[in-house]
């Protein structure tokens, strides 16, 4: 497998090309873009994007959607619950950057939920807090997890943005994600990569 990193969007978010380098099936995590190296490096690697995977529902992890569903046909996932912020341009925050995003035709999943996608598992993990739903994606095989903007490198998610609550978040990832074995690989909604070891031990917010 295959990890390509893009910053997309307006405010730079990590969007993550998860690659079966055999097939050339790719599922994409939080598309807060689409530009134009993205496309060309799905074209020029002729990439086979089969789904999405939204970890929350804020604007800036989500505006490549649209334009990804014009060139290709795949289903979106979202947690479940979540869908009243995508379809809420207040709440998703595209009202106070752009002229507003609502996302329609989504497919929803639950806590323990495995997806199979481009012959890898993904397993939900509800990680309420910065958002009063949403998830993180884990691949137990390949020790990864996709923490969408719930615990970043020596930080966390913000919790002041609407539904979001601190003490929530703080609980969600001691209980939820700080589990996990420590050789865990995080790849966070912004800056750089972490482990679930490294933040044990460094996080200010949670040590």
């Amino acid at each position: 497998m295959k990890i390509e990193i893009f910053s997309a969007g307006i405010l730079g978010t990590n969007c993550y090309f998860v690659i079966n380098e055999e097939t050339k099936e790719t599922v994409i995590v939080d598309p807060g873009g689409y530009n134009k190296k993205m496309k060309t490096y799905l074209e020029q690697e002729a990439l086979k994007p089969v789904a999405v995977l939204l970890t929350h529902g804020h604007f800036d992890h989500m505006m490549g959607v649209p334009g990804l569903r014009e060139e290709y046909e795949m289903p979106v996932y979202i947690y479940d619950s979540e869908e009243c912020i995508v379809d809420d341009p207040k709440k998703n925050l595209s009202a106070t950057y752009t002229n507003g995003l609502t996302l329609d035709h989504l497919e929803t999943v639950r806590d323990g939920q495995v997806l199979t996608l481009a012959g890898f598992r993904f397993r939900v993990i509800y990680t309420p807090g910065h958002t009063a739903d949403g998830c993180c994606y884990y691949m137990e095989q390949e020790k990864m997890l996709f923490s969408r903007d719930t615990l970043f490198l020596t930080s966390i998610g913000r919790s002041d943005l609407p539904t979001g609550s601190e003490s929530t978040l703080i609980r969600s990832i001691k209980e939820r994600l700080l589990v996990l074995p420590e050789e865990v690989k995080v790849f966070p909604g912004h800056m750089g990569a972490t482990t679930i070891g490294d933040e044990k031990k460094q996080n200010p917010y949670i040590v």
